[in-house]
């Protein structure tokens, strides 16, 4: 008899995701209404108001940071039965916005097409990535888009195969960019994380000019709302 299979052994970036409205499903049994101020009636009828619009098969429904912040949808990830937390020396994670070459729609929930997990940049540079992107026609995920796919697809995060998210960036007074660079990953267990959050999903940072041979950079096709 075969086994079944382990969130790490099915991690396939060409797995598709499910329609919106079962994905909107999933996100009200997470609890999302709740950490948005409304009912999950109110919730399911912004994800109706998606399927209006002509919604490609591999459609992601993104919670726009301007509903739910990244802060509280982060512990609704689970990997293993742990719950997804911020390193400590993140307490601005929600404070990192959408760099001005991102056009992330404003409505509440909206959709991102084609995601992808970037497993060929490993070891790239943001620097390098982001030339990539404008070359392929594609976009960084943002944070919130990043945290909303693990949601729908939490085995998309995987050992050796995690990845940034440069769609965000933190905007410093002076117009400048803030060095770091959102990324989600799995804890080692070490330092502050704690022994106990050893394999949890974790909302991280990194230089923006730093390589990581197991961080990728996810991106979408074009997003929709």
């Amino acid at each position: 008899m075969t086994a079944a299979p382990t969130p790490d052994s099915i991690a396939d970036p060409s797995r598709r995701l499910a329609p919106v409205l079962a994905q909107i499903d999933r996100l009200a049994g997470l609890g999302v209404p709740a950490l948005a101020g409304m009912s999950a009636t109110d919730f399911r009828a912004l994800g109706t108001a998606l399927t209006t619009m002509e919604v490609p098969e591999d459609a992601l429904v993104v919670i726009n940071p301007n509903l739910v912040a990244p802060s509280l949808l982060t512990p609704l990830l689970r990997r293993g039965g742990k719950a997804g937390f911020v390193v400590e020396d993140m307490t601005d994670v929600d404070e990192f916005t959408s760099i001005p070459t991102v056009d992330a729609p404003s409505a509440q929930l909206y959709l991102a097409t084609a995601v992808e997990r970037g497993d060929d940049m490993l070891n790239w540079s943001p620097e390098e990535a982001l030339a990539a992107f404008a070359e392929r026609a594609r976009s960084p995920l943002t944070l919130s888009e990043g945290i909303s796919w693990l949601l729908q697809q939490p085995e998309m995060l995987a050992p050796g195969k995690c990845f940034m998210c440069i769609g965000s960036r933190k905007p410093k007074p002076d117009g400048a960019l803030d060095s770091r660079v959102p990324a989600l990953w799995i804890s080692g267990g070490t330092g502050r994380d704690g022994r106990e959050r050893k394999g949890a999903p974790k909302v991280g940072w990194c230089w923006a000019r730093n390589r990581h041979t197991w961080l990728g950079f996810a991106s979408a096709g074009r997003r929709l709302g």
